[in-house]
């Protein structure tokens, strides 16, 4: 087998990126987010086995820093003050190992998109960071002169971030094997999802247009011009049907062709997180095991009590999805704990403010912290680190009863009084810090 050096950007999850009722940036304005490299090689090294992931130990909900609690209780007062239910809202303010300050802080409430760092945590205990999902490329015919008598056949692994782009990456690799035509049916087999549709047969139309530019959309073509001038545009005409079956009644007889691995673990989460897409966190949290596998991780990683976490999907669509501010805070940092020994922190699967594309981008957030936000009808959460002179001060907010926007901007005020606390820096603290250097992007490999 041989590596195929390709260059995919995805600027696309930017414009089709859904989310818990939050609006996405245009994907022309960041086409290709900072942290997008071309595709290259995987190294053949075998990883070292990771530590045993470890349990932390909750702080108690009592002795707090006086200083801190009266930011916090001026905080609900100004939301009293606008009319808001004092008993709607709650928030957990610690630094590394010690309370700042708490309003019902092991109450759950509805989390929203913070949900998605439950999704992450768990992704990456049982798949770990540089998990790829591949989807399979085979025929069952022969070639002759450029024309498949027979069928395409493509497997499915339910790449969460499978888009236009790597459509006419793998259509441009079968160009190159001498294939342009089919004379049978488009045969996609299992998991299968396209451009962040979770509807299999919906997904496999997009791929027979994705591989062949004489169909192409709009859409479609638009991506396509982001990529390196003289990128080729593929042409692969389908005589027959574009059909779906399960896994179970995949042809016996498919030749491989080639594989295609998505970008590994941590750059998924990492735009999944940024972009808060829900389709996303739905095929993670399936892999990852589904929503009880991601309460028991949640509950084993921060040590919390079961009752301040409850969720029905990976995330955050829902009021019934809650979890209490404690626990949005300790599972940034059990993150950071299972990343650190791996080279890795949270700034590498979350948003950090003020330097990434996303939702996070309208904001009014000091630079370098690492959050997460999320809104659903009257609610509106925030979750993650401030980097200040004395130290990251970690933080959730869990916010509910009416004008979202009203609560965003009190929570941006209560964050920048947090950062006066703590000082403004410009140092970023190691715990935010993203890695540079990953491989971060796809890889073709051809099957010989």
């Amino acid at each position: 087998m041989r590596l195929i050096p390709t260059f995919v950007p995805i600027g696309l999850i930017a414009a089709i990126a859904l989310t818990a009722c939050q609006a996405q940036p245009n994907a022309s304005a960041d086409p290709t987010p900072a942290r997008a490299d071309p595709i290259t090689p995987i190294a053949s090294t075998v990883p070292p086995e990771p530590a045993s992931p470890q349990t932390l130990t909750p702080l108690a909900p009592d002795t707090v820093d006086p200083t801190v609690q009266a930011i916090a209780d001026r905080y609900l007062d100004r939301l009293v003050a606008l009319g808001f239910d004092r008993t709607q809202q709650s928030l957990w303010i610690q630094t590394d190992d010690r309370l700042l300050a708490q309003w019902q802080g092991t109450q759950r409430l509805p989390a929203a998109s913070v949900t998605k760092i439950a999704t992450t945590l768990t992704a990456l205990r049982v798949l770990g960071v540089d998990h790829r999902f591949t989807t399979e490329v085979g025929i069952v015919g022969t070639v002759t002169d450029g024309v498949l008598t027979g069928d395409l056949v493509v497997t499915g692994d339910r790449d969460p971030m499978l888009v236009w782009e790597d459509a006419i990456a793998i259509s441009n690799a079968l160009n190159a094997q001498g294939i342009r035509q089919v004379t049978g049916d488009l045969v996609v087999v299992g998991d299968f999802q396209m451009n962040f549709e979770e509807d299999a047969a919906t997904s496999a139309e997009f791929l027979a247009i994705g591989l062949d530019s004489t169909r192409w959309t709009d859409e479609a073509r638009s991506q396509y011009a982001t990529l390196p001038s003289g990128t080729p545009a593929p042409q692969l005409a389908i005589g027959g049907t574009v059909r779906t079956t399960p896994a179970s009644t995949k042809p016996a007889n498919v030749k491989p062709l080639l594989t295609y691995a998505s970008r590994p673990l941590v750059e998924l989460l990492d735009q999944m997180n940024r972009y808060s897409n829900n389709i996303m966190a739905h095929s993670l949290a399936d892999a990852a095991g589904g929503v009880s596998a991601i309460e028991q991780a949640v509950i084993a990683a921060t040590g919390i009590n079961p009752e301040e976490i409850q969720l029905v999907n990976g995330s955050g669509l829902g009021r019934e999805n809650q979890l209490s501010p404690r626990a949005a805070v300790m599972m940034f940092q059990a993150i950071g704990q299972d990343l650190e020994p791996q080279g890795l922190t949270v700034a590498d699967v979350a948003a950090v403010a003020g330097v990434d594309a996303g939702i996070l981008q309208a904001r009014s957030l000091p630079r370098h912290a690492v959050l997460k936000s999320g809104s659903l009808d009257a609610v509106s959460t925030i979750a993650g680190g401030i980097p200040t002179a004395k130290g990251v001060i970690w933080l959730a907010v869990m916010n509910g009863g009416g004008d979202i926007e009203a609560l965003r901007s009190a929570q941006e005020t209560l964050i920048t009084e947090l950062e006066a606390y703590g000082g403004p820096t410009e140092t970023i603290a190691p715990q935010l810090k993203p890695t540079p250097g990953r491989n971060l992007s796809p890889t073709l490999t051809l099957v010989p």
